[in-house]
């Protein structure tokens, strides 16, 4: 991750009403956002829509919105920065699947922040219904144990390693493993359940 002291600095003088610590903060950030944006890439084919780039910019206007000033730390930073991924990620499968309803309407682009136009892409038609299906049983599981869907959330949608999301959850690294396991199990039933299992 980035250095630690740079990100709790920045975050401390935005705390303090600095508005241009945001720059420092994202030169600080910049690199680990697009590391993490990156590994989503194992889940991905080729042909895809929305680019790395384009994730970590929208993922950090998000960040820098009205609850940018409650960062306690890079860690807290960084657990925040796998929810923007996610909502990110998300909003971009509905409006994908508002368009492939109809209605006219094109589907967003945000391929056009990037600046690397050969950067490879990351969401692909398949993998947007796959990712609303996610997201709607990730709100079910955290209604039931919301430390194994914040677990799922930055591993998931992060990218984050065992050992980063114990540092960005504050739970030991044995604990993430656990939930991590546990949360997979109950994710994997809930979503390879039969039409016919969902009355029960």
């Amino acid at each position: 991750m980035a250095p630690a002291s740079d990100v709790t600095t920045a975050l401390d003088a935005l705390r303090g009403g600095d508005t241009s610590a945001e720059d420092r903060l994202l030169r600080a950030v910049y690199d680990e956002l697009r590391r993490l944006a990156h590994r989503q890439r194992r889940h991905e084919r080729r042909d895809h829509t929305l680019n790395t780039t384009a994730l970590v910019h929208e993922a950090y206007f998000k960040l820098l919105g009205p609850d940018h000033r409650s960062f306690d730390n890079r860690a807290h930073f960084f657990s925040a920065a796998a929810r923007a991924m996610r909502q990110v990620l998300v909003d971009y499968a509905r409006a994908r699947g508002r368009a492939k309803r109809g209605g006219g309407q094109q589907a967003l682009s945000l391929s056009a922040l990037s600046s690397d136009p050969s950067d490879p892409n990351l969401l692909t038609d398949e993998r947007a219904a796959e990712i609303l299906d996610l997201d709607e049983a990730l709100g079910r599981l955290a209604q039931l144990d919301a430390r194994q869907a914040r677990v799922v959330e930055c591993r998931y949608f992060g990218g984050l390693s065992v050992e980063e999301t114990a540092e960005a959850l504050d739970v030991s690294a044995a604990t993430v493993k656990r939930e991590w396991r546990s949360a997979r199990a109950w994710l994997y039933a809930t979503l390879h359940r039969s039409p016919d299992d969902s009355g029960g």
